[in-house]
């Protein structure tokens, strides 16, 4: 498991990005954060997930807000 920072979430559009500790980025999908009801990320929040390689680079799954 990673731990990083929201960069950016659109919620209308469904996606974002997560900083990884090391400056890089990961996009994110909504469909990737755990939970029920509505999926959003907050900008600056902290999260945990898997990083894996998507069709256009690597991408965040299994991602879990930080409380």
């Amino acid at each position: 498991m990673q731990t990083g920072t929201v960069k950016w979430f659109n919620a209308e559009k469904g996606f974002g990005f997560i900083e990884i500790e090391d400056g890089n980025d990961v996009f994110v999908h909504f469909s990737a954060i755990e939970g029920e009801g509505f999926k959003t990320l907050d900008e600056g929040q902290r999260v945990q997930f898997n990083v894996t390689q998507g069709n256009r680079g690597p991408q965040a799954e299994n991602v879990t807000k930080i409380y």
